[in-house]
Order: structure tokens, then C-alpha cells, then sequence
């Protein structure tokens, strides 16, 4: 299992991948906002989402755990 954590301190914009869903490398779990900027947030192992830990509108700091991706 891989824990993808957030890299700054930014608000949940838009989450575009649910649990359950293939995940390649690189591909985008869902959208910060942080100083009017939206920033990605992408996975970096191939995978299964099996966890998103936020929800749109949540404020998250950074290091906080986003996701578990399930690398089997």
C-alpha cells in the first residue's frame, strides 16, 4: 500500500478518482486549491484506490495522508 500525502497546505477543489478505480502512474486523484491556484495531486505507483481520506471543501496541511493506493 502506498499513502499519498498532501505536498502544501491548500483546500480540496475537485476529486476525480473514487475508490475502487485503476490508477495509472502520474494520473490525477483529485485538485487543491491554494492561493487561486489549482494544484494536482497525482498518484505515483500504478494501482487500486482503495481509500480517499478528504472530501471537496476540506482543508488539508501539509504531509496529511489523501489516499491509499493498493499496488497489488
Amino acid at each position: 500500500m502506498t499513502e499519498v500525502k498532501a505536498e502544501l497546505v491548500g483546500s480540496v477543489w475537485k476529486i476525480t478518482a473514487n475508490p475502487g478505480d485503476q490508477v495509472a502512474e502520474e494520473d490525477t486523484l483529485l485538485i487543491l486549491e491554494s492561493m487561486k491556484m489549482e494544484i494536482p495531486v497525482t498518484t505515483e505507483v500504478p494501482g487500486v484506490v482503495r481509500e480517499l481520506d478528504v472530501e471537496p471543501g476540506q482543508t488539508v496541511q501539509e504531509g496529511d495522508r489523501i489516499a491509499l493506493i493498493d499496488e497489488s
